[in-house]
């Protein structure tokens, strides 16, 4: 019987604990809490998402280079559409009648219950007369929002564009983003997405059976405030990033200039380009399809993933290694008849120097005296050891940059090619030797570089031993934050001795009689630099220089490539000097500006007829001619037309430069 009465007053026990719990949840939820409320109220109570503004971007000097702009959606719930005047709604838009209903079976189609967009970037005017009528058109809503604004449209390949998130990009986030939200893809919108996005915010809002907002619920206590996102500072120079895109116009090719000191970038040119502010708005994708269109390919970043042969640039860091190594000083000499005989082949050389030592072979570009420089350095251990020897001078070659990535603050960065003993031992086995990878000597052959690397290789000489990491952003947010590995010192590896010789080299190959760059001159600024033309399999060579001002306490290094230009000293070198000029003394003088008005003018674009496999007949001056020899003939003929009126603009311009200089020499005197 004890036991049977205990067990009555544990049942009782329990259903009284029950009922208090049930009791005082309710108490909590009806008197306490009202996030039940909200929820039950869910119909007339929606969340609606605040867009923070990006981040904008500035220039060096503080110059806005990316801005926001204001800007209006219409969104729809499908799930929640009723019948409306779908009529009104065209109207108020400026669409067809046809226009809304395949919109909204698109809508239907991405989510029923979700909201998304229906029409993108409305006008101001169609926004102010849809505020009046939006309560006709139950599961409707606007919403506002900023886009990029590009004030100079320059730097497309820089800046990248932002699009909407794609499904991937919500699954492989940190939960941040939803569908509708949008996200940098390419360039530093991609790189610098997490510090430019900012913080989403959110506004509890309530809606009357009209579907019209009446304001926040509770006075906002349950809202949350966006956040926009960092501003980023660039290293740009916004001024001499204008000056290379415009001398690069109608060009293919690229322009890196650094700070040697800081490693920031002053210039970053990518030619040809695109406008960014295409890539804003409704248009995106039309704008797209025109790009990867484009024959001479705008999307590739040449700065960080195109492949060049350094050319002749590549002999300072030969003979820099050399000089450490002890394989050459300052004073040895070779001798050139104008080649240099590598096994059963030879290297030509563009003159014949006769003796010539290591300063006034690299500025007369000598290729036969950097060929003895190799082979006394793949010789110095011995014939039997020169592969042994190969590898160490490509691990003292790597300490330069090439090879490998320089970590870049920007996406899809190449590292050029640049191959190993090993590579060689599985080609050839044990029957190489230095005469197999001889064009190495003079930047040709088994190595290619990106231009970014080109102009790192001139900082690190311009420092004298070391560089730091190339970037494009120098300050991140109020407090101007930098990432640390953009603060650190990468050594060479050559001692800080052997830099002045091949320096006075370049000094001389911009400035003495004989250099191979005296194009690239300044007036009353000491430049040094170094020429290169780069074979190219596939049509006219391409013209590069490398190069650093002043020669003392140096403020900037560039690297230009232009694609089938020539020789370096033709298109690349001056392109280089105006825009050092423009850099460091804020002008490109007046006695120049005819050339910089010549040189933007020029079009080098190379001339990309397909081959036509089967010939078909076609009318050429009323004579039947295959189209293959008439293109042939047609396209020489234009050559020759081209060459000719260059050559001749070129020589009125500088001949007409030449007759002002002499006027005011005459009335200085």
């Amino acid at each position: 019987m004890d036991q049977l009465f205990n067990r009555k007053y544990v049942v009782q026990g329990l259903f009284i604990v029950i009922a208090i719990i049930l009791l005082g949840k309710l108490f909590y939820i009806q008197i306490v809490s009202d996030k039940a409320f909200v929820s039950a109220e869910s119909n007339v109570l929606r969340k609606i998402y605040k867009y923070p503004a990006r981040g904008a971007i500035l220039d060096r000097n503080m110059k806005v280079i990316v801005q926001n702009e204001p800007v209006y959606d219409l969104m729809v719930i499908p799930n929640e559409v009723k019948p409306f005047d779908t009529l009104a709604l065209a109207d108020a838009l400026g669409l067809s009648f046809e226009d809304i209903g395949k919109k909204l079976r698109k809508s239907k189609i991405q989510s029923n219950y979700q909201s998304t967009f229906f029409e993108r970037q409305i006008s101001v005017e169609s926004y102010a007369r849809l505020q009046e009528i939006m309560y006709r058109f139950p599961g409707f809503r606007t919403q506002d929002r900023t886009i990029r604004h590009y004030p100079d449209s320059i730097g497309g390949q820089i800046f990248g564009w932002v699009k909407e998130v794609s499904q991937d990009d919500i699954d492989n986030s940190d939960g941040y983003y939803r569908p509708g939200d949008f996200i940098g893809k390419s360039g530093l919108e991609r790189s610098y997405e997490n510090y430019l996005r900012g913080e989403r915010g959110v506004i509890n809002t309530l809606y009357d059976a009209r579907n019209v907002a009446q304001g926040s619920y509770a006075q906002g206590k349950y809202d949350v405030n966006a956040v926009s996102g960092d501003r980023l500072i660039s290293s740009l120079d916004i001024r001499i990033q204008k000056l290379g895109e415009e001398l690069m116009q109608n060009k293919v090719g690229a322009i890196v200039a650094i700070e040697p000191s800081t490693g920031e970038i002053l210039a970053f040119v990518s030619s040809p380009t695109f406008n960014p502010n295409k890539f804003v708005g409704k248009n995106w994708g039309n704008s797209y399809m025109d790009l990867i269109r484009n024959p001479y390919r705008p999307q590739i970043v040449r700065p960080i993933q195109g492949y060049y042969p350094p050319g002749s640039s590549f002999k300072p860091v030969d003979a820099l290694v050399a000089l450490q190594n002890g394989a050459i000083n300052p004073t040895t000499t070779f001798f050139c008849p104008g080649y240099y005989v590598a096994g059963n082949h030879k290297v030509k050389c563009e003159h014949v120097d006769g003796t010539i030592n290591l300063q006034r072979g690299i500025a007369r570009s000598c290729n036969t005296y950097f060929c003895h420089v190799f082979q006394n350095i793949m010789t110095q251990n011995g014939i039997k050891n020169q592969r042994n020897t190969y590898s160490k001078w490509h691990e003292q070659i790597s300490k330069f940059g090439f090879g490998q990535k320089l970590d870049i603050d920007m996406p899809y960065e190449k590292k050029g090619k640049f191959y190993t003993a090993d590579y060689y031992n599985k080609l050839y086995g044990n029957r190489w030797g230095y005469t197999t990878v001889i064009s190495q000597a003079i930047g040709q052959g088994e190595i290619t570089s990106t231009p970014l690397q080109m102009a790192n290789v001139m900082a690190a000489i311009a420092n004298r031993g070391y560089y730091i990491k190339p970037h494009l952003i120098k300050g991140i947010g109020d407090n101007h934050t930098v990432k640390k590995e953009y603060t650190i010192k990468n050594s060479v590896g050559i001692d800080a001795e052997y830099f002045q010789p091949v320096i006075e080299g370049m000094r001389d190959a911009v400035n003495s009689p004989w250099g191979t760059a005296t194009l690239s001159r300044i007036p009353n600024i000491l430049m040094c630099g170094k020429t290169g033309t780069v074979q190219n399999p596939h049509g006219k060579n391409h013209s590069v220089f490398i190069g650093f001002a002043p020669m003392d306490n140096p403020k900037i290094a560039i690297a230009v490539i232009v694609e089938n230009a020539g020789y370096g000293s033709t298109y690349a070198a001056p392109i280089a000097s105006y825009m050092v000029e423009k850099y460091l003394t804020d002008s490109v003088k007046n006695g120049r500006m005819a050339e910089v008005e010549w040189m933007k003018n020029q079009n080098l674009l190379p001339d990309l007829i397909t081959k036509i496999k089967k010939p078909k007949v076609f009318k050429v001056d009323s004579l039947n001619l295959k189209k293959t020899d008439s293109l042939k003939k047609l396209k020489d003929s234009a050559k020759v037309k081209s060459a000719n009126a260059v050559k001749l603009d070129k020589t009125k311009v500088l001949s007409q430069e030449n007759k002002n200089s002499t006027k005011v020499q005459g009335n200085k005197r």
